[in-house]
């Protein structure tokens, strides 16, 4: 249920609240261009700086929008377990498929801490929890030890992985199996993450490139297929340029001006999150230019 590209949702904004008619185009964009499940309320969709009844407000939109047409995995994580317990039950409530857990930051947990995080999250649900391990982010790094501990409880079924180590998937397969939901949180290294075992990503670019995104996930799945290998590789070569552009700044300020440029969403960010230098909005169009994008 849980495969191929899955865009994390920006959330566009107008005059600093919540442009819910532009999201709901957004949603539908992704339906009609091959996007396979939508992720709400996300760090891409500036979760930091969502207030709770907006990042409830956005999980909503997502499901009523999207009609069970493709899955809605709700951002629902938090460094305080009974937040997070919280905003995955009203995601719950409100008809997520699952639900998106990111590893606790800031407070720094242990493995146990970590371990005993996401159970008692487990305990208050009854959706699929993929956990989002990103160190970079978040600070703490989940082990495989832990995660194979982890997969054994009911709800537990994957992990968005944005370690930036491929060598993860082999050793996140040899201990959890094949059942064990990978998808990449790096657009950049989804290929080689998915000729690894991987099954998907919860992509950014996606957001502006959701049929190449779509198209590449779709060919990449398909591994002994000589055509489909040229398939992924081509659309690579295509998309990489774009990969980089849209975190030469801080994610999603990026994603957000080439989405202004496409009428997709306007470029508004939160504090303390700004807009682009005119010297990244050169290489964010030039990269869309590559793509055939602009």
């Amino acid at each position: 249920m849980f495969k191929g590209s899955i865009v994390a949702l920006i959330t566009p904004f107008k005059n600093n609240k919540i442009d819910e008619e532009r999201y709901a185009s957004l949603i539908n964009y992704h339906i009609s261009n091959g996007t396979k499940g939508l992720v709400p309320a996300g760090t891409t969709g500036e979760s930091p700086t969502l207030d709770h009844d907006e990042h409830k407000k956005v999980i909503e939109i997502a499901i009523k929008e999207s009609n069970g047409k493709i899955p809605v995995i709700a951002g629902t994580g938090s460094n305080s377990t009974s937040e997070a317990i919280q905003l995955s039950k009203h995601a719950e409530k409100a008809g997520a498929n699952a639900l998106l857990i990111v590893t606790p930051y800031y407070n720094k947990p242990t493995q146990e801490g970590l371990y005993q995080h996401y159970k008692t999250i487990n305990d208050n649900v009854g959706i699929p929890i993929i956990i989002y391990n990103i160190p970079p982010r978040s600070v703490v790094d989940m082990s495989v030890d832990t995660m194979a501990r982890l997969y054994e409880l009911k709800n537990i079924a994957g992990v968005k992985d944005a370690t930036a180590d491929l060598n993860r998937v082999d050793q996140q397969l040899k201990k959890m199996g094949k059942e064990f939901i990978q998808l990449s949180g790096e657009d950049g290294t989804a290929m080689e993450f998915n000729s690894r075992g991987g099954v998907g990503c919860i992509s950014v670019t996606a957001n502006v490139a959701a049929k190449l995104c779509s198209e590449f996930q779709d060919a990449s799945l398909k591994r002994d297929d000589k055509e489909s290998i040229k398939k992924t590789k081509e659309i690579n070569n295509k998309l990489m340029p774009l990969h980089k552009a849209l975190f030469i700044e801080s994610n999603p300020s990026p994603v957000k001006y080439a989405a202004s440029l496409l009428n997709l969403s306007s470029e508004d960010v939160r504090l303390p999150l700004v807009k682009l230098t005119e010297k990244t909005k050169k290489e964010v169009e030039k990269a869309l230019k590559v793509a055939q994008l602009l």
